[in-house]
């Protein structure tokens, strides 16, 4: 289970633990502006990518030269292999990078001619936790880093004379807050073991979406994770874009309305202190909320839901063109005119 730091700004009732002074206002009308939000489907509700989201990258026409280390004479040696992507660049193939530096550094010098003979643009260059001795390299020659994920590291080279217009590195975590509340209105909520600002407050069940995790099913998982409690999703309520916080990205975190299919509490204590059901009047009055304006119409726009003031967003499962799968998208339904 991963404690919800989100951005660092989810008070008493989110987690906070990467912090940064910032201030965020609500807009004055609300959720009035449509936003498409694209996940990747794993389970029950329903959403799909759109189409100017983007395909992705591609293994096209194969370039398939080799590298100095084959032996194959059917090919030009000396030459990274590599493939085309959809948008005039090339993926260099990780499997089969030469094994040593002086090797590596000739081979790119004669594949960036090559390249640039037929008018590539970017280069991608995924290395491998155990070609970590390229990297440097590759840095050397003109190689930028993109990212890294456990087990590789990702760098590119832009080859025009002009901006780089590569897609930038991922930049937002996506976290979860799940407001879950029962027939006697109180709310479940936890008491997380951190020394953070919301150290000792009674807040709700937060936590960060695993990778290919669609929003409802993490904030399912969370509130099962942190409280024992089993949940089914009803609607999305809200969200909240802050910037510059944990390693200096943005984070956007979801409050969904879960509805409670059990009601005995068992905690995590590994990193929860406490959890229970609470009195929403008692959760509410709590003095930290008193300062923090965020949480307090949170709590607002989760009773209107619950009281149905409000509709929130329904996740709905459609088909999409693009890459052929089911994803989820969130929306109000239509209202009949």
């Amino acid at each position: 289970m991963a404690t919800a730091t989100l951005g660092g700004f989810h008070g008493p009732m989110f987690a906070a633990s990467w912090t940064k002074n910032c201030t965020f206002e609500w807009l004055p009308n609300g959720f009035r502006q449509k936003y498409i939000l694209s996940m990747t489907s794993t389970a029950k509700l329903n959403f799909h990518g759109m189409p100017f989201l983007g395909g992705g990258f591609k293994k096209t026409a194969a370039t398939h030269v080799t590298s100095p280390n084959s032996s194959s004479q059917s090919v030009t040696t000396g030459i990274l292999d590599a493939w085309n992507d959809e948008y005039g660049g090339v993926i260099i193939n990780s499997e089969s990078l030469p094994t040593s530096a002086n090797a590596f550094a000739s081979a790119f010098q004669a594949s960036l001619s090559n390249w640039k003979m037929k008018g590539k643009r970017g280069v991608w260059l995924k290395i491998l936790q155990e070609q970590a001795d390229l990297v440097p390299i590759a840095v050397r020659e003109g190689f930028n880093y993109h990212h890294a994920e456990p087990g590789y590291i990702m760098l590119t080279y832009w080859i025009p004379k002009e901006p780089c217009v590569l897609p930038a590195s991922p930049s937002h975590q996506i976290g979860i807050a799940g407001f879950v509340i029962n027939d006697k209105r109180e709310v479940l909520v936890v008491k997380e073991k951190c020394p953070c600002s919301c150290s000792g407050v009674w807040k709700l069940p937060t936590g960060y979406i695993n990778k290919s995790e669609d929003i409802f099913s993490g904030a399912i998982r969370e509130v099962k994770e942190e409280t024992g409690i089993d949940t089914t999703f009803l609607k999305m309520v809200a969200f909240r874009h802050a910037h510059l916080v944990a390693f200096d990205q943005s984070d956007l975190l979801f409050v969904c309305m879960l509805k409670p299919l059990s009601y005995e509490v068992t905690i995590d204590d590994k990193e929860i202190q406490a959890a229970k059901w609470m009195p929403v009047d008692e959760f509410i009055t709590q003095p930290y909320y008193q300062d923090d304006f965020l949480s307090k119409k949170v709590i607002d726009i989760c009773m209107a839901a619950k009281e149905d003031r409000y509709s929130g967003f329904i996740g709905h499962q459609l088909n999409s063109k693009i890459d052929g799968k089911v994803s989820y998208l969130y929306y109000d339904e239509f209202k009949n005119m």
